[in-house]
């Protein structure tokens, strides 16, 4: 069974720090596009970051270049996506996504259940 789970949301001030977790399960990571969608309220899911099959490429929204790092441990068989100098706009709920056996994150088969992210002082 394909399977994500995440973890780490939580409450942040603005400029401060989170990482998020994905935990996956029933296919082959290393021959898999995985990536993070996010969904503010009252606005459309958005995707946030991909990185590619074998890990040679790397895609952000360019509301997130330069603060947000996607990275994936193989061996542990996670996804993970490192946010730093987060912004009350980064406020959303995260969804890990995976496409198994595909090189890019666009229209992914797999999702997670999702994590709440929330920027506020």
């Amino acid at each position: 069974q394909l399977q994500l789970v995440e973890s780490g949301g939580g409450l942040v001030q603005p400029g401060e720090s989170l990482r998020l977790s994905c935990a996956t399960s029933g296919f082959n990571l290393d021959y898999s596009a995985v990536g993070w969608f996010r969904q503010a309220p009252g606005k459309e899911r958005e995707g946030v970051a991909c990185i590619s099959r074998g890990g040679t490429k790397l895609d952000y929204v360019d509301s997130v270049k330069g603060r947000f790092t996607i990275s994936r441990d193989n061996a542990k068989k996670t996804v993970y996506l490192q946010m730093n100098s987060l912004k009350s706009e980064d406020t959303a709920v995260y969804y890990c996504v995976a496409n198994p056996g595909a090189s890019v994150c666009y229209d992914p088969d797999v999702w997670g259940q999702g994590t709440q992210v929330t920027v506020s002082s």
